[in-house]
């Protein structure tokens, strides 16, 4: 009896990039193109219904990128492996190469697409950090993602107004609700350094979202957020430990 074929999702922004992508995929009889999507939001959203084994990737598209989506991608259960097409210089050649990842170089060949199949691997956060890099692109993401019931959700990192940690999860406050992500409150205040500022152990909140801070009845400062009606004082209160810093960088510093 035949095994099940392998399930590939093709992500790439340029439709004839696609098709030869496709075209290439009939010449191998162990894989089935299940899905294709035009950029990183609609290649995550499909790989959470197809659920693809591979997913090949572009790294640069418009809006969410290749690296992105292979975060997101990670958040999978089971997450596919990855294959990044691209058209980069030797210097991130080497940089894949070096981390034995998976990649073929535009215009795509059959026989080095067959060769990155093989080599197809699921990718650490760290190892993203570096491809990014030596692709010379922003390792932060612009979306955080949250999935719940087996729907995944990209949250735009310009919306969210606080993340908070409660237990063994940690919560996005964004302008479209609640969700629950599966990040930690340390690495998103290390990602999104420039942008957010931690205000006690359990919250890091958005600097841009802060109007002012403001003295509650027992004498602690909590922050007062931009465009809210109902402002959380019991939850974003800030410890000591952080007033100074809270206050240094509304000042821009």
């Amino acid at each position: 009896m035949r095994e099940r074929p392998i399930k590939i999702l093709i992500v790439d922004d340029e439709k004839p990039a696609r098709d030869r992508l496709r075209q290439l995929m009939e010449d191998f009889d162990e894989y089935e193109v299940v899905a294709e999507a035009g950029n990183g939001e609609e290649a995550v959203r499909l790989a959470a219904e197809t659920k693809p084994n591979i997913a090949l990737l572009d790294i640069r598209m418009r809006g969410v990128n290749g690296i992105e989506a292979a975060h997101h991608l990670n958040r999978l259960d089971p997450p596919p492996a990855i294959v990044f097409t691209t058209a980069y210089d030797q210097y991130a050649m080497d940089a894949f190469e070096a981390r034995a990842i998976g990649y073929v170089l535009k215009p795509v060949r059959r026989e080095r697409l067959a060769a990155a199949l093989e080599q197809a691997a699921r990718l650490a956060t760290g190892t993203l950090a570096e491809v990014a890099a030596a692709s010379h692109l922003d390792p932060r993401r612009r979306h955080v993602c949250s999935i719940s019931h087996g729907q995944l959700k990209l949250i735009p990192i310009e919306n969210v107004r606080w993340f908070q940690a409660d237990q063994k999860y940690v919560s996005v406050h964004h302008t479209g609700g609640r969700d629950l992500i599966d990040d930690s409150l340390k690495s998103l205040e290390e990602e999104f350094a420039a942008d957010f500022v931690r205000i006690h152990r359990r919250a890091v909140v958005a600097v841009d979202k802060i109007e002012r801070l403001a003295k509650n009845a027992d004498g602690k400062y909590h922050v007062i957020l931009r465009e809210s009606s109902q402002q959380p004082e019991n939850t974003l209160i800030i410890s000591r430990r952080h007033l100074a810093d809270v206050r240094r960088r509304l000042k821009g510093g």
